[in-house]
């Protein structure tokens, strides 16, 4: 137990301070390459990308400090054209986001009235990062109450929405992803008789189509910059979900993406078992401890 507080605490401290993790605690791999390649190589490639998508594990601290690590070395590169687009924050928190950026609003407020998430530890390194640098940080996420509301009442439900609350939505209708992605989320769902209607799953496309509307959005306006995409790994895995929507809004932007997985097979990966979810695919040490 006091072996497992320390290497807690050390991990923490490092990931805190942008101090570098022994890379025996990770691997990447390229499957284009099909070889073990290193975070500057991912830097290199996004000369020929618009956007980076980083699929994590939510409670995985090695991949928090992977994001952290890649978002420090793109905004070296591109200086005042990186940015951030991040599932962790809602679009109707975009100027609680902002004001805490631009130092108008103390942190409490940000992670109170900005609703971050309850391990907001693991992404504040990057948000301190993007503050001290003018980096501009987009809150992708779909606010909840307008999935709960998907959830109960199907897509159509969003029609009775006001201007307002539709400014924080993409344009209606949303397109659902059907055919592989469909076929991907019945599956995670334990199959067609645990999921009780269409409801949930369009949810789910409205989740993914906010996200990519966000993005799709600020790239409009800022078409030189590099974005980091953070989200769960499911969400951009095999370019479905968010990534599929993103190309509806705009099917000429770039695109790589990463999906990092804390596996037991880490001392010894059969790498062909990993190769169609990403470009990049990251396996972390599974005996290190999670957050959360």
């Amino acid at each position: 137990m006091k072996y497992l507080l320390l290497l807690i605490l050390t991990l923490f401290s490092m990931f805190a301070f942008g101090q570098e993790l022994p890379t025996n605690h990770y691997k990447i791999y390229s499957t284009k390459r099909q070889k073990i390649i290193s975070p500057d190589d991912i830097i290199s490639d996004i000369e020929n990308a618009d956007v980076l998508f980083f699929g994590e594990e939510h409670n995985d601290s090695t991949a928090h400090y992977l994001e952290y690590l890649l978002f420090k070395k793109l905004a070296e590169k591109y200086p005042q054209k990186a940015a951030l687009s991040m599932e962790m924050f809602q679009t109707d928190c975009q100027l609680v986001l902002n004001e805490y950026l631009a130092g108008f609003i103390r942190e409490k407020n940000l992670v109170t009235e900005g609703r971050a998430w309850p391990n907001y530890k693991d992404y504040k390194p990057l948000i301190e990062l993007a503050k001290t640098n003018q980096i501009p940080v987009i809150a992708a996420n779909t606010p909840t109450r307008y999935t709960n509301m998907v959830t109960r009442l199907g897509l159509d439900g969003l029609k009775q929405l006001d201007e307002q609350a539709k400014s924080y939505l993409p344009p209606l209708p949303i397109d659902t992803a059907t055919g592989a992605y469909y076929d991907k989320f019945v599956q995670i769902m334990g199959g067609h008789a645990s999921m009780p209607g269409m409801q949930i799953y369009q949810s789910q496309n409205l989740w993914d189509a906010t996200m990519a509307w966000s993005i799709a959005q600020f790239y409009k306006k800022h078409k030189d910059f590099k974005i980091l995409q953070l989200n769960g790994g499911f969400h951009s895995e095999e370019k479905l979900g968010i990534v599929a929507q993103l190309k509806k809004y705009n099917s000429k932007i770039r695109v790589l993406n990463v999906t990092s997985l804390s596996d037991d097979s880490f001392n010894n990966p059969d790498w062909s078992q990993f190769t169609k979810l990403a470009d990049y695919i990251i396996l972390t040490d599974p005996g290190l401890p999670k957050t959360r």
